[in-house]
């Protein structure tokens, strides 16, 4: 069974999520002390996190931050913010998706659903993936290359196992954002850019340079590297 951390600040919407998400069959811990939220995570140790953005003390982007230096345990944020650049601000702070307040507690479920689907059910005959002396990790969603670890987010694990399954080929931006989402409705284009620019700069802080290629027209590929 999996277990969900929430943390958000308003205990109407806290304890609907709450009540919602037993009734299918997760359990559930609420934050109980903002400012040590991280804290609490280590203790919850949750496969799933729901993150207001607006909170006491640390914002959501804060804490989402704190949690990705240890962890790539999926993150939904939660948010009465309705613009384009805070949901491309929270997928470049490292969330995996993001819901709109007022919302309906189906959608919630749904995508908690799929977040959980995608992160955990991966079902592969080896669990790696080899490319120009890169290897992506399929058990713990990292890359290594020259004995160098590279953690990944849950969508840049997601974008480059795509990648890596069809690698000498282009894959179209459609394609990628079908694999991470599993829809395009609610999808800004702008956050495929965003987590494919931030792959690039970890490949580059690792000495792999231009490893990820872009076709107009096409997509993206992965390609000899420098």
């Amino acid at each position: 069974m999996h277990r969900i951390f929430v943390v958000e600040d308003d205990p109407v919407i806290s304890q609907a999520v709450e009540k919602a998400l037993v009734k299918w069959g997760y359990q559930v811990g609420l934050v109980k002390d903002f400012s040590a939220v991280y804290q609490q995570f280590i203790e919850e140790k949750p496969q799933l996190v729901i993150m207001d953005i607006t909170l006491p003390y640390f914002n959501g982007f804060y804490w989402c931050q704190e949690i990705r230096k240890t962890s790539n345990v999926p993150i939904l944020f939660l948010s009465s913010h309705d613009t384009s650049t805070d949901v491309v601000m929270s997928i470049n702070m490292g969330a995996d998706d993001y819901i709109m307040k007022p919302f309906d507690m189906t959608v919630l479920v749904a995508k908690v659903q799929a977040l959980l689907r995608r992160s955990y059910q991966f079902v592969t005959v080896k669990d790696w993936l080899d490319y120009e002396g890169l290897t992506l990790h399929l058990g713990d969603a990292t890359l290594s290359f020259e004995g160098d670890l590279i953690d990944l987010t849950k969508n840049e694990f997601l974008i480059m196992k795509v990648l890596f399954e069809q690698a000498g080929k282009y894959v179209s931006r459609t394609e990628l954002m079908q694999e991470l989402w599993n829809s395009e409705w609610f999808i800004d284009d702008n956050t495929l850019s965003v987590n494919v620019a931030r792959l690039r700069k970890k490949l580059e802080d690792h000495g792999i340079k231009d490893m990820i290629a872009t076709k107009k027209g096409l997509g993206y590929g992965l390609v000899p590297h420098d």
